[in-house]
């Protein structure tokens, strides 16, 4: 008797265990997610197969590490699922704990950062083992705090004092990143930033007013802001002849390694790849086009665009401005990420040191946009039909 009765409450068990997931399944943006397992499990293929062929051509100047990428990228969709069950209201009035953290590592850099070799900027901090870089996770902040900023103020949004404190608010993070020289996180913020606020329903008289100050801050900046070599990375765009052995020539051999696969490209082991500085990171692209050919980057790039589409498709769907505003961040991001990494290697944007979305190789980079994936998760899960189901917190 005692034994059925066991048997009977297990079952029951079982069944509201599997009642749960079906109602998280159902809520759930399986499109969005699927989307960003595709590109993540595409990226670690890639860094495989460089890995491989670096061996068998005996290039020893590239450190490639696939595993590393793979466990951040099991650990950020294992996170982005759980984000997805917590009501992004109460994440985003968290703000006063993960945003003056993410502050002080990235103000710690001014002590204890790094840099890459041959690079600029100093935005890695070593923990122990292992090494972040302060800014991705900055990023997240920013958008949130940024986000709930707004949401806040709706009433008198576009009051000039509210104006002038959510400016001061963007540029902290912004000045702050480009003190360190990391200039193309610098200007992902500032898409983040412009776009949040554009959607947001800044004042068509606030916009005028930027534009005409634009060329202004354009002059000063090439005069008084900008280093010889980064208006050398911004003439050689028009043109390409200007420094082909120096500053250009990164640029240069990534166009020459992208157009090598030509249509179908040389495969992903077996092939003679032309070796470009940083394919591994910030050139990835070129040796995506090495390996798939232009129809596996036009299908790299519709995945990467649809990904764009769900979330602000998540963002038309928002039952509120906090929610809109998070997807409008995130879009923001991934999508200033492909077109100044593509860019690139294209020639048609400078040299600045921006990973592409969950291709490049790092672990910080992997880890966080997976993070800011499942903060449009929670914006799909508690928006709609599907608001107050699995509902945590208020």
């Amino acid at each position: 008797m005692y034994e059925q009765y066991e048997q009977k409450e297990r079952r029951e068990a079982m069944k509201a265990m599997l009642k749960l997931f079906f109602k998280f399944f159902r809520k759930l943006d399986k499109m969005l997610l699927l989307a960003t397992v595709c590109c993540s499990g595409f990226g670690i293929l890639q860094l495989y197969s460089m890995m491989v062929n670096s061996r068998e051509q005996y290039i020893t100047n590239i450190t490639v590490s696939y595993t590393t990428q793979l466990v951040a990228c099991l650990m950020g969709i294992s996170i982005a699922l759980f984000l997805s069950l917590i009501d992004y209201h109460m994440i985003a009035k968290l703000w006063y704990l993960y945003a003056p953290a993410c502050l002080g590592m990235t103000m710690l850099l001014f002590v204890f950062g790094r840099g890459r070799d041959g690079a600029d900027d100093i935005n890695w901090l070593d923990i122990g083992p292992i090494s972040i870089q302060p800014s991705e996770f900055l990023k997240i902040a920013f958008i949130l705090s940024f986000a709930y900023h707004i949401f806040k103020t709706q009433e008198k949004f576009n009051k000039p004092l509210n104006v002038a404190l959510l400016c001061v608010h963007g540029m902290v993070p912004i000045g702050l990143i480009a003190i360190q020289g990391d200039h193309g996180t610098a200007i992902v913020f500032c898409c983040i930033f412009v776009a949040m606020l554009f959607v947001g329903g800044i004042s068509w008289k606030y916009i005028a007013a930027a534009f005409l100050a634009l060329p202004v801050g354009i002059i000063l900046l090439w005069n008084y802001v900008l280093e010889s070599h980064h208006k050398k990375r911004i003439q050689i765009l028009f043109n390409p002849d200007l420094d082909p052995t120096g500053v250009g020539n990164q640029q240069r051999q990534g166009k020459i390694a992208l157009g090598s696969g030509q249509l179908n490209g040389k495969g992903l082991f077996g092939g003679r790849y032309s070796y470009v500085t940083e394919q591994h990171n910030d050139f990835i692209f070129s040796y995506v086009g090495q390996t798939v050919g232009f129809i596996g980057c036009a299908i790299l790039c519709v995945v990467l665009a649809y990904i764009c589409y769900r979330i602000i498709s998540n963002a038309s769907m928002a039952q509120d401005k906090l929610g809109q505003m998070i997807c409008v961040g995130v879009f923001a991001q991934i999508f200033a990420h492909c077109i100044l990494n593509i860019g690139m290697v294209l020639g048609v944007m400078p040299v600045i040191g921006v990973p592409l979305p969950f291709i490049s190789q790092g672990g910080t980079a992997m880890l966080t946009m997976f993070v800011s994936i499942g903060l449009v998760l929670s914006v799909y899960s508690h928006s709609g039909k599907n608001a107050n189901i699995l509902y945590f917190g208020k």
